[in-house]
């Protein structure tokens, strides 16, 4: 216990900063996903409009398609790459 409580100003900044390098290494992964989804979405999108018809979706990006009605909540029809990633990020 004394242990404890004579290294704690040092324990609590190594904690600290094993958080932050936790913190910084999600994001990291999140920019990196984010950056795939896009790039897998500018291959499907086949006319390049911005949007993602069901066929589209299915062609190029099965798990959207799989989940297209979840994702296009307003029933238009298509799915934009924002509506993509707030369902991913969701999740």
């Amino acid at each position: 216990m004394n242990f404890f409580r004579k290294n704690m100003p040092v324990l609590s900044k190594v904690l600290c900063c094993a958080f932050l390098t936790l913190s910084f290494s999600v994001y990291a992964d999140d920019a990196k996903l984010n950056q795939e989804l896009a790039a897998k979405f500018k291959a499907a999108d086949v006319n390049q409009d911005g949007k993602l018809t069901l066929a589209e979706a299915q062609a190029g990006m099965p798990r959207v398609a799989a989940h297209f009605s979840d994702i296009d909540t307003q029933n238009r029809g298509y799915v934009t790459l924002e509506q993509i990633t707030k369902m991913a990020d969701s999740r």
